[in-house]
């Protein structure tokens, strides 16, 4: 059973108005969500939520289960919403030219209405469009995100749009040309230890050449490329002593072999990969439309034919073991493109306030340390 928590109250502080949505992605064509039988167990068995960002439409989803055993989809309006990161108490969003820091304000003991867990915007870090894609926090707490724009990891700064923290070997100048289009992750050891990119093209857009092959995976700490071997990869996971990664333009899940830099496929899934998150031997997995209709050139076109398969727009959860897709939320209408996808541990039910929404305006919370009056 599918519930959307649209039709909250509104003395809850995660209900949205229509004014809040439209001012921030304009009017949202109707979205009709599907999921599998099994998922509401599933989140409830594994005691996790998810968070799914759709930039396409503006959009931050967060997926958990209600008390009655409801899968409960909450739609928050960001604007183009882009890379994401996400523990059980914060949220790190990426949008159109901000970096927003959500905090969940609710302790162990309250909810807001049924929610466990309500995020509210807290810090907005003015960037500008720098297309960001995965975003890490290292170890020591410093933000590290994939700097599509300008080929590069970076920082953020008091002062600037942002201070660069690695640029790729290939990349000569630190320009806003997406020359590699740079957009994935790997954290190792608590550090930024791979990175995906569609090319070593050093060319304003020159990435768009090379979608069906050329894909890139970068050691950081040793500036060198162990694969080119890829089309279009997104994602890279460092999980289980394995550099898991999303070869989207062939539809696949898998992993590098460092020896050969040959990728080894687990699954096929019916979509543009990209967005991964692991539980509990479970991989979750953003799927995405085709743009305009078509993924012409790509070897996911083929491999759809061949399938006799339609794309899809949604999230696919594949047990690691058997590489068989077990749960799935599918998307149809108004959402059509995924750019993220974050496992909350321990979270039943979260919701959260939009930045623009009028709640937002007298949704005051109070810090219960010491001191005051």
């Amino acid at each position: 059973m599918v519930s959307n928590s649209n039709d909250t109250p509104k003395n809850d502080p995660g209900a949205q108005d229509d004014a809040g949505r439209g001012e921030s992605a304009g009017v949202l064509e109707p979205v009709n969500i599907a999921c599998s039988r099994g998922l509401s167990g599933w989140l409830q068995g594994n005691r996790v939520s998810l968070a799914l960002s759709s930039y396409q439409t503006g959009r931050l989803y967060l997926v958990g289960v209600s008390p009655d055993g409801r899968v409960n989809f909450h739609e928050v309006g960001v604007g183009r919403a882009m890379g994401l990161w996400a523990n059980p108490q914060r949220l790190l969003l990426a949008t159109e030219f901000l970096l927003w820091r959500f905090e969940n304000v609710l302790a162990p003991n309250q909810r807001a209405g049924e929610a466990d867990k309500h995020y509210v915007p807290r810090v907005a870090h003015t960037t500008g469009d720098l297309d960001i894609h995965d975003i890490v926090v290292r170890d020591d707490g410093v933000i590290i995100f994939a700097n599509t724009m300008f080929s590069c990891l970076s920082m953020l700064s008091g002062v600037h749009s942002f201070k660069p923290y690695w640029v790729p070997p290939f990349i000569s100048k630190l320009a806003a040309e997406d020359r590699c289009h740079l957009n994935g992750i790997a954290m190792k050891d608590g550090q930024p230890g791979y990175v995906t990119a569609t090319s070593r093209s050093d060319i304003v857009n020159g990435w768009r050449a090379r979608r069906e092959q050329g894909g890139c995976v970068i050691d950081v700490a040793k500036n060198e490329i162990i694969t080119e071997k890829l089309s279009m990869p997104h994602s890279p996971r460092w999980h289980d002593g394995k550099l898991w990664v999303l070869n989207s333009g062939t539809g696949h899940l898998g992993t590098v072999n460092f020896s050969t830099g040959e990728f080894e496929p687990l699954v096929f899934l019916p979509g543009f990969v990209r967005g991964l998150a692991f539980h509990n031997n479970h991989a979750i997995v953003g799927l995405s439309l085709p743009r305009d209709g078509s993924f012409a050139g790509l070897e996911l076109d083929g491999e759809l034919v061949r399938r006799d398969a339609d794309p899809w727009c949604g999230v696919q959860i594949i047990n690691l073991a058997s590489g068989d897709v077990v749960e799935w939320i599918r998307f149809e209408g108004g959402v059509s493109e995924l750019l993220d996808v974050c496992v909350l541990a321990g979270v039943q039910l979260p919701s959260a306030t939009a930045p623009t929404s009028g709640e937002i305006n007298k949704l005051y919370t109070i810090d219960p340390g010491e001191g005051g009056v």
